[in-house]
């Protein structure tokens, strides 16, 4: 089993040691480097299940495997997350570069269990390469994540043409691109309570424009080395996707003169060129074990393109997980190699992972 999109806890006093002596002491020791997520995560008082955001380290991620049962993690970060909310593009250049040294030398240069994207600063998308080509070829990262809800001051969603450059190299690179959640303000949601709704839609939300985005702007085309995971949402919003958007399209065809949009083949619809990009290895869903709408999602695109998640150490807990990977086992609606390809093959596959 293969944990897809697992979460470090960020060390700030480490990371802030690999930072320029300019930068070390301009933030305070509780959030680190990062702006906070958004003024949601904060306003709102709420219990979680025991133990979870559990300040675990390298040892207790190891302590979770071996409890859990999982072969190896890919590890997003957590006040990371918020990484787009960087104003300041030089600080944006040397956080990223602080964390992604932290992360080899805290986690993938001491186990080969782990692996990671890496931040790249999408605020300056010349220096995002420069990193991006760093990270995975000096440093062996399986690729970078792009934070869901875009960047300060810029594009909200990320089949924008300024974000470009970083899928040519990554198509050169052939890596993955992680796109992950965790700001959810200006979604319309800045004035809802309680928080369990913000959570449950910021999510899905973000993934469902930068999904948008991405496959209209004709980038699945374009890139086509580059694989793209949109994690920590389920699969409801993916399914959702292919319908709206078949309807949308078949009403709405798009005057294209200049060539910008998505190509579809002779008779080919919106649907089947979603599952052609599927089952070509491009893009791939965060799932967790006991979603009800996983059988019906691999119904309409497959198996291929849904990876199992944890999102330990966050909302959950070592039994939770446990329960969730149970609940997958003992799912009557799939077959045993769906639930392969959920545990492990697409897994292996996105992150480019020795099977």
């Amino acid at each position: 089993i293969i944990d897809g999109d697992g979460h470090v806890v960020e060390n700030h006093t480490e990371i802030a040691a690999r930072m320029p002596k300019e930068y070390r002491e301009r933030f305070g020791s509780a959030r680190g480097p990062y702006p906070p997520n958004d003024h949601l995560h904060a306003a709102n008082a709420h219990f979680l299940p025991p133990g979870a955001f559990a300040k675990v380290g390298r040892d207790g991620w190891i302590d979770f495997m071996e409890d859990v049962g999982l072969t190896s993690a890919v590890l997003y970060p957590t006040n990371g997350l918020s990484f787009g909310r960087v104003v300041s593009l030089d600080w944006a250049i040397e956080l990223a570069r602080a964390y992604n040294d932290w992360m080899n030398d805290e986690y993938l240069s001491k186990s080969n269990r782990f692996q990671a994207p890496g931040l790249i600063p999408l605020q300056e998308p010349g220096e995002a390469v420069k990193e991006l080509r760093r990270i995975v070829k000096d440093l062996g990262f399986c690729g970078a994540m792009l934070p869901s809800t875009g960047v300060m001051g810029a594009q909200n969603h990320l089949g924008d043409d300024r974000y470009w450059p970083i899928y040519e190299e990554a198509n050169r690179l052939k890596c993955c691109i992680g796109i992950h959640g965790g700001v959810h303000d200006h979604m319309g949601l800045d004035d809802m309570t309680p928080y369990a709704p913000v959570n449950a839609l910021g999510h899905p939300f973000g993934q469902m424009v930068n999904f948008a985005g991405i496959l209209f702007n004709g980038v699945f085309d374009k890139y086509p080395q580059v694989r793209f995971g949109f994690m920590e949402a389920g699969s409801g919003w993916f399914v959702n996707c292919i319908e709206r958007f078949e309807r949308a399209w078949n009403s709405h065809v798009q005057y294209d003169p200049r060539g910008r949009f998505l190509k579809l083949r002779e008779k080919e619809s919106i649907t089947d060129y979603i599952k052609r990009h599927v089952d070509e290895e491009r893009i791939y869903v965060g799932v967790e074990g006991d979603e009800l709408t996983l059988p019906f999602a691999i119904s309409i695109a497959g198996n291929k393109p849904f990876i199992f998640s944890s999102d330990f150490p966050h909302e959950v807990n070592n039994d939770t997980c446990k329960e969730e990977l149970q609940e997958l086992d003992e799912n009557k609606r799939l077959t045993a190699e769906d639930k392969d390809a959920v545990r492990y093959r697409n897994a292996e596959r996105f992150y480019g992972l020795p099977g």
